[in-house]
């Protein structure tokens, strides 16, 4: 079997930060407290993401690559890094303003923005939220 023959996963990282706050409306004060705790706080707080994007494809005979990661690069700087970064997640990210901004509604989001790159198939999406909590999310 030749090179290009080879079906091969990419994984890489990219980081951002934002702040968010865990409130449901529908859900009373005491319930928000007892659900989201300290997550709750009126003002928010914030986190310092690490986003793993992993692909796969067959090794373009070309280039010895599955994609170019400057491609990739670019489309996830514009997708997520971009509109994500130093945020408030709840107030100036749209797809945020109805839902509960928890880490795996993020990590489903970052999944539905990038699920369009051309050139490898998005594979899974992983939101590590602190060193304890991590999400992934491989698609439906």
């Amino acid at each position: 079997m030749t090179a290009e023959q080879l079906h091969v996963e990419l994984g890489r990282r990219y980081h951002f930060s934002a702040s968010h706050r865990l409130h449901n409306p529908q859900l009373s004060g005491e319930e928000n407290c007892r659900i989201y705790g300290k997550c709750n706080n009126p003002h928010g707080h914030g986190h310092n993401y690490a986003v793993e994007v992993r692909l796969s494809g067959k090794i373009d005979p070309a280039t010895g690559m599955i994609s170019n990661l400057a491609d990739l690069d670019s489309f996830v700087n514009e997708k997520v890094i971009e509109p994500f970064d130093h945020r408030s997640l709840n107030e100036e990210v749209p797809a945020f303003r109805n839902a509960v901004p928890t880490t795996e509604i993020l990590c489903i989001e970052i999944f539905r923005r990038l699920k369009s790159f051309p050139y490898a198939k998005l594979e899974a999406v992983r939101v590590q939220e602190t060193t304890n909590n991590s999400f992934e999310f491989a698609g439906e």
